[in-house]
């Protein structure tokens, strides 16, 4: 067992110096990074769909990296919004990495860019664990799912910044309790910040393309990487 242990800190200690390297690297840039983490099916692709059209009537020049284990699928449905997206995959690893990471950037032009969204492997215990050089991660959690995601996952939960309670028009069609999600997603973490949002009924996707705008701002003024 410790052999086993060391093995992780040794994979994740490498992973890090990585992560660190991407950080400075998209911070020289003034690259927002975010890395949405959810379980399969929570709508992580859909709300990435929302955002990218509703973006390309701005401004804004953003790109996406999207992991799965097979497939190039999700990738398929967000270039025809007109932005980068590369798709990385996996082939049974069920989390992207810090050098997963670096090579997709290798094929992507970042100089201009203003947002980079990573869209994790479809899991809330693996992608926990590895940093990506992101600015923040944003666990999406679904009311089809459960409100006991946040006591049954934690690591996501601390490790978040933000929560998107997602699918929030199919509440009146399910037990979930919102308060309850969110009072243990807090117990978790108190920082953690959370915002209610919908692809195909109010209330929208407002709130979280507010909030990224926020963030922009907030990395524009520091001069460096935002608070992960």
């Amino acid at each position: 067992m410790a052999e086993r242990v060391e093995v992780r800190q040794s994979v994740l200690k490498e992973n890090d110096r990585i992560a660190g390297e991407l950080r400075e690297a998209l911070a020289a840039r003034q690259i927002l990074c975010l890395n949405l983490i959810s379980s399969p099916g929570a709508g992580k692709t859909s709300i990435l769909e929302s955002t990218l059209d509703a973006l390309r009537g701005t401004s804004r020049r953003v790109a996406v990296l999207t992991g799965d284990i097979q497939t190039e699928r999700d990738a398929d449905r967000l270039r025809r919004f007109g932005f980068p997206a590369l798709q990385i995959t996996t082939g049974g690893t069920c989390h992207l990495d810090a050098s997963m990471v670096r090579r997709a950037l290798e094929e992507m032009p970042l100089d201009g860019l203003d947002v980079l969204f990573i869209e994790n492997v479809g899991n809330l215990v693996c992608p926990a664990s590895y940093d990506l050089g992101e600015d923040a991660k944003v666990v999406v959690l679904s009311v089809a799912e459960g409100d006991d995601k946040p006591l049954k996952y934690p690591g996501i939960f601390r490790r978040a910044r933000l929560m998107l309670l997602h699918k929030i028009d199919l509440l009146p069609y399910t037990r979930f309790s919102r308060e309850a999600a969110v009072a243990d997603a807090r117990r978790v973490n108190p920082e953690i910040e959370v915002l209610e949002t919908s692809c195909l009924a109010e209330p929208g996707l407002g709130a979280w393309l507010r909030w990224i705008e926020g963030r922009l701002e907030e990395k524009r003024q520091a001069g460096r990487p935002a608070r992960v």
